[in-house]
């Protein structure tokens, strides 16, 4: 009489422990999917920023394609593409994920980048005009003074420029593309003083202190200004000095700071000495 109550709870004492077996396995399943969603973000992150530019793209390219439907994976893709200088891919890729159905405006300001480094100005312009103006960040306005520079419109370009940097706690960058808008209308002492502002912010962008330099030359002032320099950097902005001063005609201080830049260059300063081979050359012929 005993047996069937017996069997009975044997029957209900494996249905829990088969209950709680599976409670278990989904625990540690969902367990596992977050930490794969830590790893792979993770992952991700390294890939965006310290991975070789190639293999970053390699990357994304086979995970964007195991899962086509996210849009963060196409944007890594992108991203990737532009760190890797191949400049038409990003185009492209910018171009699948605004087509993307949960695309921003941050990503047609990224389009709108990628589009300004494969030189296709007219087309970032569009899309940036396409940006709601509401839509306001350091990136939006860098891109819209470049754009306004390549279209000769100072005015715009100088608004968009002084924006941008209000926008941003590192402005060295920006102001030194404004100094070189400046250089190029011909406005050297602008340019100086905006060069001289990138480098007090940021002293290792030797962009700013060879365009500091052309600004200078320009103005027929050939001494270099103090700013901390290495004897490397030393050495190369003499030579751009030089260059600028036989450009503007004063040949012999040109000449003069050609061998200033040979002898402080730590090795051989083979660009120095062909420009004064080729100064030589020129005199006796």
């Amino acid at each position: 009489m005993r047996h069937p109550l017996v069997l009975t709870l044997c029957a209900m004492g494996s249905l829990v422990l088969s209950a709680c077996e599976k409670s278990d396995n989904a625990t540690v399943e969902r367990s596992f999917q977050g930490v794969n969603v830590v790893d792979e973000s993770n992952l991700n992150d390294v890939m965006l920023t310290v991975a070789d530019p190639n293999e970053a793209v390699a990357y994304f390219q086979r995970t964007a394609g195991e899962q086509p439907d996210r849009i963060d994976l196409q944007r890594n893709l992108a991203k990737s593409l532009v760190r890797a200088k191949r400049n038409t891919e990003a185009v492209a890729a910018w171009k699948r994920v605004v087509d993307h159905k949960e695309a921003n405006d941050e990503d047609k300001v990224d389009l709108a980048d990628a589009l300004i480094r494969n030189n296709e100005w007219e087309q970032a312009e569009t899309v940036l005009n396409g940006v709601p103006p509401t839509y306001e960040t350091f990136k939006r306005y860098r891109l819209e003074a470049m754009i306004a520079d390549s279209n000769k419109e100072w005015k715009r370009a100088d608004s968009f420029y002084e924006t941008a940097v209000g926008l941003t706690t590192r402005p060295a960058g920006v102001m030194n593309n404004w100094g070189y808008s400046k250089l190029t209308r011909g406005d050297f002492a602008d340019a100086e003083r905006l060069f001289t502002d990138a480098i007090r912010l940021d002293q290792s962008l030797f962009t700013a202190k060879n365009n500091l330099v052309l600004a200078r030359g320009a103005q027929r002032n050939y001494t270099l200004p103090v700013m901390p320099v290495s004897q490397t950097e030393r050495a190369q902005l003499l030579y751009t000095l030089g260059l600028a001063a036989i450009k503007q005609g004063d040949v012999t201080t040109g000449k003069g700071l050609l061998r200033d830049a040979i002898d402080t260059h730590p090795q051989h300063f083979e660009a120095a000495v062909r420009s004064m081979r080729a100064l030589e050359n020129t005199a006796v012929n």
